[in-house]
């Protein structure tokens, strides 16, 4: 044990006093403010552009439906003909013409309308015109049909199931989603760290082996402890940097917006809102008291002690299984470039846990796949992050899921150190030949 905690301290040491380390200590939370703030400002450029579409309309109907929005004005064009409204539209650079032609059936004008733009529209000003035209038509065609503009207006309030558990607590719409976003957030950093730091133990396995430094060490230490101590020193030199990471970036953050009042909440999506009529502070309170206190509440409620218990327990557990497989590969190549072959494979695990987890926790938490996702070893990390912010036992996770999950984690840990660590032995002396799969087969046998 005297041994591994040398190995650890000199592993830790060495990566926290390395210039590269240090720099990106200090130039990543400046990076990570600044990419905040690029985005922010690109966000209110892009809610700034107006895009402004001059209407030639030479029917009697689709007179008032033009209303401007956030996005989208208006300009009104009389009297002229449509090639002069064209060539009008174009010379004053707005974004295109829209064309109502004369006629006596409504819904043949609406056939015969066209939107002249430079290039192709995108979906948001095409989509948003078709709702206008759509709505109109609908009303004419129900009042054809005997329904006055009251009764339409009383047809076309929308419906909104009432959701409640059996125990008649009120349930809200996609607060499953947002707790599993919230579960994936916690996933998506192990998967980044692990893929990050992983890297770092099998380049400084690659370094010492072909400074042929590995064969004074290993003279003095067994392998299996060698190769732990790699991990060990590595992850807290990660933890650490990551702390510094968040601490200084939340800081700055926070200095940059109370010193040059930059506002983040564009990054909401509220300003992709179209403006209505103008509320009092009584109104907004109640809307934000029905609509946001609910979600607030929910959130809240998430058992935030369980799920940070267990992101720490399946974060280190995941982390040391995978960094023991990227040590083993290390200790089996000459240099970086021989790794590729290897690396896919144990990428893949994370990136299916991170996607299919998302789709199947998404659309059933308590369905066989997320379940089962949830269990196997090499994506439980992430999976079961997910489904953890419903809580245990009913509604949420079963305690025996849970449970063995960990259980899994832990003998899968056991294994493929112990598997990771034959590799380590026979790999980390031999030089000069790109091993293959299934002479990393053979060397588990010795």
């Amino acid at each position: 044990m005297d041994k591994l905690g040398l190995i650890v301290k000199r592993e830790y040491l060495a990566k926290v006093r390395n210039k590269s380390f240090i720099i990106m200590t200090i130039l990543s939370p400046i990076l990570i403010v600044g990419m905040i703030l690029l985005i922010v400002y690109l966000t209110k450029v892009n809610d700034g552009e107006k895009r402004i579409i001059t209407v030639l309309n030479e029917s009697s109907f689709f007179n008032n439906e033009f209303k401007p929005t956030r996005g989208i004005s208006y300009v009104h064009l009389r009297d002229i003909s449509l090639s002069q409204a064209k060539d009008s539209t174009m010379t004053l650079g707005y974004f295109g013409l829209l064309h109502i032609p004369e006629g006596d059936d409504m819904e043949e004008v609406a056939q015969s309308t066209y939107l002249f733009t430079k290039e192709n529209p995108n979906t948001t000003v095409t989509e948003g015109l078709e709702r206008l035209f759509q709505k109109t038509l609908r009303l004419k065609r129900l009042e054809l049909l005997g329904v006055s503009s009251d009764e339409f207006t009383g047809i076309e309030k929308p419906f909104v199931m009432n959701l409640a558990t059996f125990d008649g607590e009120r349930s809200i719409k996609g607060i499953t989603e947002i707790k599993a976003f919230i579960g994936g957030a916690f996933g998506y950093a192990i998967m980044m760290f692990i893929i990050i730091y992983g890297g770092f133990v099998m380049r400084s396995v690659i370094e010492e082996k072909t400074s042929r430094i590995i064969e004074v060490i290993i003279s003095s230490v067994k392998p299996f402890q060698l190769m732990l101590g790699k991990i060990v020193g590595t992850s807290l030199a990660g933890l650490t940097q990551f702390i510094i990471w968040i601490v200084s970036a939340s800081l700055l953050l926070f200095l940059v917006v109370l010193f040059f009042g930059i506002d983040l909440s564009v990054l909401s999506g509220e300003t992709s809102i179209a403006p209505g009529p103008v509320r009092s502070a009584s109104e907004f309170s109640a809307i934000v008291d029905e609509d946001l206190l609910p979600y607030t509440r929910e959130i809240l409620n998430i058992p935030w002690g369980l799920l940070i218990g267990s992101f720490l327990i399946y974060f280190i557990l995941g982390y040391l299984i995978y960094s023991s497989i990227y040590a083993a590969i290390g200790a089996a190549v000459d240099n970086e470039t021989d790794t590729q072959q290897f690396i896919f494979p144990i990428i893949l695990p994370l990136m299916l846990a991170i996607y299919v987890g998302f789709f199947s926790v998404f659309s059933n938490p308590h369905g066989p796949i997320a379940v089962g996702f949830s269990l196997f070893p090499l994506t439980s990390p992430i999976v079961m992050l997910m489904r953890l912010p419903g809580g245990i036992g009913e509604g949420g996770v079963p305690l025996w899921q849970l449970l063995l999950s960990i259980a899994l984690l832990i003998g899968a840990f056991l294994g493929i150190v112990w598997l990771a660590s034959k590799i380590y032995r026979v790999g980390i002396l031999m030089y000069g030949k790109r091993p293959t799969y299934k002479e990393l087969f053979k060397w588990l046998k010795y």
